[in-house]
């Protein structure tokens, strides 16, 4: 299991435990499983899905670290 919080500049958008992640990556999106290596990479316009789940983001962040994932983005209106 992950770790996931996805926070906006208004408040925190989600925290939980999620199975896994996909998030729009500024070269293409991307899933992020169990064990994940360490990353910090810019994500562009796009959705994020996590357990069926679906976010639409302007842009923003996500840091991975031992099972932790953290997003911070901007919420498309």
């Amino acid at each position: 299991m992950l770790a996931l919080k996805i926070v906006s500049p208004e408040k925190v958008e989600f925290t939980g435990q999620v199975q896994s992640v996909k998030v729009p990556g500024a070269m293409g999106s991307f899933e992020i499983l169990d064990n994940h290596a360490p990353i910090i990479s810019t994500l562009q316009k796009g959705t994020v899905e996590y357990d069926g789940k679906q976010l639409e983001i302007l842009g923003g962040f996500v840091e991975v670290q031992k099972n932790e994932v953290s997003l911070c983005v901007e919420i498309s209106e």
